[in-house]
């Protein structure tokens, strides 16, 4: 057994809400980390800003074990050899374990169980320069990881935690390390893994590390099957406002193409107080051709009654519609404007409070506060 499992057992709880931002990584100090390079230009480990001669000096003491005085032992036979005084700098619980005093000249002991020796090797090598070989970060990420956790080794964590977000998180080890995050106190891992799990769920529910999950940690899989639904429905529920905007958005178009039609004419209409005139430029109202055919029907239909012809009835709207836009009837050239001002004073509680809705949304939509056919003060009134 990993001793991973070992670690104090925290309530691995999944919050429902909206996720938040993931938090930016804390800005350059004084032991930040660079990637250093080669002589063919290859990155080989990153360091903190330390001459090479100083880090090799580091390393040779580590390979060499000059007057080591600690022997870690590992589950499967391996010993490394380290130096007290630099393991109990490097890590606080290294310095708790090394507190009993030396009763010989043979090096004090430590147990590390549960990780393979190779493992534990870069672990210890780390505490010495705080540099590391890429492919040893890459092959030994998810154990590093808990050690640095087990050890309190705060820089060996960011590193393994900027890896994983690097590239190392897939979709088959992302369960595997959403748990771990949980486990060892690395909120901001474990929220780009929860996030991870929402946005792949499909492809994620059916890897070994759910199903693993699903039979371990049962609980934990219900939170994130009840994440799952609310992000499908929040999803849902951004469409729906984006195309309800969309529609509100045409709505508002074609108020602008309205009024152009009876005010200044268009392709084949034209105002009612001017001559018509032939071969104008194209119109830049996108709304207006569909009107048009729509202006027409409505002059010469036999079923012009409001319920007696659907697009009658649809015009029928969009004249109401204007006249609660409208900022003066008195001057406004589109027909039946005045005699629905009229009208909406007499209307039922229930259709003038479905009509203002309509209007303070598509207000909103367009964000307009002086169209051609509105003024700030009508505006204004609308929001009351």
């Amino acid at each position: 057994m990993c001793q991973a499992d070992n670690i104090h057992k925290r309530s691995a709880t999944v919050d429902n809400r909206d996720s938040p931002m993931v938090p930016p990584w804390p800005g350059p100090v004084k032991n930040s980390f660079h990637k250093r390079l080669s002589s063919n230009a290859s990155p080989v480990r990153r360091c903190n800003y330390v001459s090479k001669a100083t880090t090799d000096l580091w390393g040779r003491l580590f390979d060499e074990g000059y007057r080591a005085d600690v022997a870690i032992h590992t589950d499967d036979g391996g010993i490394v050899y380290a130096h007290a005084n630099l393991l109990g700098m490097a890590s606080p619980v290294m310095k708790g374990l090394l507190r009993q005093p030396k009763v010989s000249r043979r090096p004090r002991t430590i147990s590390i169980q549960g990780f393979p020796y190779d493992a534990v090797r870069v672990f210890i090598r780390f505490l010495y320069s705080y540099c590391y070989e890429e492919k040893e970060m890459e092959e030994f990420v998810v154990a590093l990881l808990v050690l640095s956790h087990l050890y309190a080794v705060s820089p060996l964590k960011r590193e393994c935690e900027q890896k994983l977000e690097g590239g190392l998180l897939t979709k088959e080890n992302v369960v595997d390390i959403f748990q771990l995050a949980l486990l060892c106190d690395a909120p901001r891992l474990s929220l780009i893994c929860h996030r991870m799990i929402l946005k792949n769920f499909k492809a994620v529910s059916v890897t070994e590390g759910w199903k693993v999950m699903k039979q371990s940690h049962p609980t934990l899989e219900k939170e994130l099957l009840e994440s799952a639904i609310e992000e499908d429905n929040r999803k849902k529920e951004r469409i729906r406002k984006i195309n309800e905007r969309k529609i509100y958005l045409l709505l508002y178009d074609a108020m602008e193409a309205l009024v152009h039609i009876y005010r200044d004419g268009c392709q084949t209409i034209g105002p009612c107080d001017k001559d018509f005139k032939e071969n104008k430029d194209p119109c830049k109202y996108v709304a207006c051709k569909g009107l048009e055919l729509l202006v027409r029907h409505f002059a010469g239909c036999k079923l012009r009654v409001p319920g007696g012809c659907i697009h009658c009835k649809r015009m029928w709207q969009l004249l109401e519609l204007h006249s609660r836009l409208c900022a003066d009837s008195h001057v406004c050239k589109v027909p039946l404007c005045r005699n629905f001002k009229e009208r909406i004073r007499k209307q039922s509680k229930k259709d003038e409070i479905r009509w203002k809705m309509l209007v303070k949304k598509i207000l909103r939509t367009k964000k307009i506060a002086g169209a051609p056919f509105l003024s700030s003060g009508v505006v204004s009134s609308l929001w009351q």
